[in-house]
């Protein structure tokens, strides 16, 4: 064999040889408890599909998936904290498109960048949301509301659950395409905009479905549309917002399990084979759809696709709407 046959051989063997440490740590991940870090607080939509997927996880894993929650800041608090964490899988994040896709564009100052410091690992589910207000408020349809809206002095105080979050904008659009303006008052998650609603504080605010369908069952609130392309199968009477005349108010929370850009390749194939299969599974796929969550479970590489399209969608919509958070 010539000398310079040699060197391209060797040279196509490098990447190979390179990759074994990694391989092999794959083959042994985890040895340990993994953490997944949540930016809501516990009892809302975020932290019960967080649950169930760490729970399915925990068996497959054989190790024990520890939820972790760091409420604030419309889940920015959770994702600077696995961002800037070790990149070794061992710290995750259940991204949603508040912190990932909407912060970058709505706050110059933001303290992590996901698109260079996070990597998505699978988008496991996605929730919709309703338009609720109090149950004693006089309006049953989504007309009547914008009707009374439109004629009331001054600006509608609309709850959301955050600056920046895919509620808050929910709301700016609305607003927008009905003709009334919004007072946004943000509270620092989604069960206080709701407690809110109940109380009469506010005149409406876009809530989970995951959240709300149990107080709208009770009484406690009404929904009058759903942000949903088809009516939800927890509340089959409640219309869509297009049913209701705005096709506009195109709004849902993507969820994904996402870890530090760095961590190895074949880690990360781990994650998202052992996520795909823990949310796919039937008696957790049954209960995350109780729950009012769509079940998804996609690639890295489609995650990743949805990660680019979300960022491009979203800094449209603020740019659109000229909020800046900082």
């Amino acid at each position: 064999m010539t000398l310079n046959r040699r060197r391209i051989l060797a040279a196509a063997a490098m990447p190979a040889l390179a990759s074994l440490p990694f391989l092999a740590r794959a083959q042994g991940f985890p040895d340990h408890p993994v953490r997944l870090v949540v930016g809501y607080a516990p009892g809302t939509a975020p932290d019960v599909l967080a649950r169930l997927l760490a729970q399915k996880m925990s068996e497959q894993l054989k190790q024990q998936v520890v939820v972790d929650h760091r409420a604030g800041a419309g889940g920015q608090i959770a994702a600077q904290t696995v961002a800037k964490s070790a990149p070794d899988g061992y710290t995750l994040l259940l991204g949603e498109v508040g912190s990932v896709s909407i912060a970058p564009a709505a706050f110059s100052k933001l303290p992590y960048d996901p698109a260079k410091e996070l990597a998505g690992i699978s988008e496991v589910a996605r929730v919709d949301f309703l338009l609720a207000v109090p149950a004693g408020a006089p309006y049953q349809t989504v007309a009547e509301f914008v009707q009374a809206m439109r004629a009331q002095q001054g600006k509608v105080n609309f709850g959301t659950f955050g600056a920046g979050t895919s509620g808050h904008f929910g709301a700016e659009l609305f607003g927008e395409a009905a003709g009334f303006k919004v007072e946004p008052v943000h509270y620092r998650a989604t069960g206080d905009a709701v407690t809110a609603i109940l109380a009469g504080d506010v005149a409406a605010a876009f809530v989970s479905t995951a959240l709300g369908v149990a107080q709208i069952k009770g009484g406690k609130m009404r929904a009058l549309a759903t942000t949903a392309p088809q009516r939800s199968p927890l509340l089959p009477l409640v219309p869509t917002m297009t049913e209701s005349g705005y096709p506009s108010i195109d709004i849902s929370a993507w969820f994904a399990l996402m870890a530090p850009k760095a961590v190895p390749a074949p880690v990360l194939d781990v994650l998202s084979r052992e996520a795909v299969s823990a949310i796919q599974a039937a008696d957790t796929k049954a209960k995350v759809m109780e729950a009012g969550f769509s079940v998804i479970g996609t690639s890295r590489a489609e995650t990743e696709a949805m990660l680019r399209s979300e960022a491009s969608r979203w800094a449209g919509v603020v740019k659109a709407s000229g909020f800046r958070g900082d």
